[in-house]
């Protein structure tokens, strides 16, 4: 059944533009599944570990680029033997350490820096496991979302200077990344508002196929022996306030971090998701790709 008009919904559209991006991320948290969907696969992804290790051995991880999502209580939880959480941003580290402090989790180790420059090379991957790390490597690597600050280009280095030398080398060990679907026809998921809008006006094209890259990376000799798995999962996002919907597409596309929409380009995506999505009750679909990498695991899962 449609929803009732939303009056002045032009100007609540135009207003959720001006929203900052940590407000945007949290309402996208409240209102999909997508946290869910996540810590789904991540239990899968411990489970198929577990599966394979003792019981007494404690377990080791490494969180990149998602240190204060809902997945850290399970992290938290379930790597006792050390969770080391890698952000650029320092205020999402202070609040998990506040929390740690306060829940007292001594496990718990943060550490801010951008993984694009650390993990850029061998030689500055060995030193960050050197410093950081204090020379140990872990069981689990997660990249939650993350991979969007990371070029397309860079990924075969990233994947293969953790592979090699952050991941445990012996063992039962495994990788988890997260991202938002590259292709889709379908005119409610974030992947074509992203592709249709952001193409449209900026020109851009989403190459981050994380789906295809599975397919370079069983190929790759960095990862050999390794197991790569892929599965696609379904997100919806709803919520019966226009201005919140509005306020999460303009974190799909990027305004104004990355691409700056003018106002008329503002009032047709306004306009378009007005009449096409929330006026008709459709809700915000976002496709998105899950990969698992193991080593050491007779039959992972992802």
């Amino acid at each position: 059944m449609p929803r009732r008009a939303t009056k002045g919904w032009l100007e609540l559209g135009l207003r959720s533009a001006r929203s900052g991006m940590q407000q945007q991320d949290k309402i996208w948290s409240r209102y999909s599944n997508d946290k869910i969907d996540i810590a789904g696969a991540l239990a899968r992804v411990i489970r198929a570990l577990s599966r394979e290790l003792p019981l007494t051995r404690p377990l080791t991880a490494l969180s990149i680029g998602s240190s204060d999502e809902p997945q850290f209580r399970i992290l938290e939880s379930a790597f006792r033997g050390g969770l080391y959480l890698l952000d650029i941003d320092a205020g999402a580290l202070r609040n998990v350490e506040e929390r740690s402090a306060r829940q007292r989790t001594a496990h718990v180790k943060t550490i801010c820096g951008n993984y694009c420059e650390l993990f850029a090379n061998g030689a500055t991957t060995r030193a960050f496991r050197a410093r950081a790390l204090k020379r140990r490597r872990v069981r689990l690597i997660t990249l939650h979302h993350s991979l969007y600050y990371s070029p397309r280009a860079a990924w075969p280095a990233l994947f293969a200077n953790l592979y090699r030398h952050i991941l445990a080398s012996s063992g039962a060990a495994a990788i988890h990344a997260v991202l938002m679907s590259s292709h889709s026809d379908d005119r409610s998921t974030t992947t074509w508002l992203y592709n249709h809008f952001a193409g449209r006006f900026f020109g851009a094209s989403n190459d981050q196929d994380l789906r295809g890259f599975k397919d370079e990376l069983r190929s790759d000799r960095h990862v050999t022996g390794a197991q790569v798995l892929h599965r696609a999962s379904r997100v919806e996002f709803d919520v019966d306030d226009f201005e919140r919907f509005m306020s999460v597409v303009w974190m799909i596309l990027l305004h104004p971090s990355v691409h700056r929409f003018t106002e008329e380009q503002q009032r047709e995506v306004t306009e378009y998701v007005y009449r096409q999505m929330w006026s008709r009750c459709v809700p915000l679909v976002q496709m998105q790709d899950h990969m698992a990498i193991y080593r050491g695991v007779a039959r992972g899962q992802v």
